[in-house]
């Protein structure tokens, strides 16, 4: 099973469940925020491309990335085809790729409890102008009491952290020792 909470096209809500999930309570646990301030990141072997090999060009994506008390890391992304959890490296390598005409991705590393604590979607941004759904919405409720997507991914805005650069630097981060980033 990948997750109780698994709604596809709102992966900034299934993170925050997943974010609780109980094969994660020994891991430090990051929420991983995908995006460029184009909004447009091209990740691979996602469940929503045509087929496997085809890109999906999202504005913006949202997983977990952990550290077990082994020391391996682990994305957590519930889009995935590949093998859930996966190898943080594996992952990275197969998953963000360059793509041409499409901005090179860069991530902001949340940890979960901020995430936890001060994350809220009114599920605005999913409405089309005429009000309707552009996906289903997920059969929870919205999270939250405030609207805070906009914070989350805003590049001029460090209210979730620093975004990096690269996923050599996402690397970096899941691999770090200390609990504070």
């Amino acid at each position: 099973m990948r997750a109780e909470h698994d709604a596809p096209y709102w992966c900034e809500e299934n993170a925050w469940h997943l974010c609780a999930d109980a094969r994660l309570a020994s891991h430090r646990v990051d929420v991983i925020v995908v995006s460029n301030p184009a909004r447009q990141v091209a990740l691979f072997h996602q469940r929503a491309a045509p087929h496997p090999a085809a890109p999906v060009v999202w504005d913006y994506h949202v997983l977990l990335g952990s550290r077990d008390d082994q020391g391996r890391t682990w994305i957590w992304d519930l889009d995935t085809r590949l093998e859930f959890p996966a190898d943080a490296r594996a992952w990275l390598h197969a998953t963000v790729r360059a793509l041409p005409g499409v901005p090179a991705a860069r991530f902001r590393a949340v940890p979960a409890s901020q995430y936890r604590a001060h994350f809220g979607s009114d599920r605005s941004h999913m409405r089309g102008r005429d009000g309707a759904w552009l996906q289903p919405p997920p059969p929870w409720p919205p999270i939250g009491a405030s609207h805070r997507l906009d914070a989350l991914l805003a590049f001029d805005d460090d209210a979730f952290g620093p975004w990096l650069d690269d996923a050599d630097a996402l690397q970096r981060w899941l691999a770090r020792d200390d609990d504070t980033g």
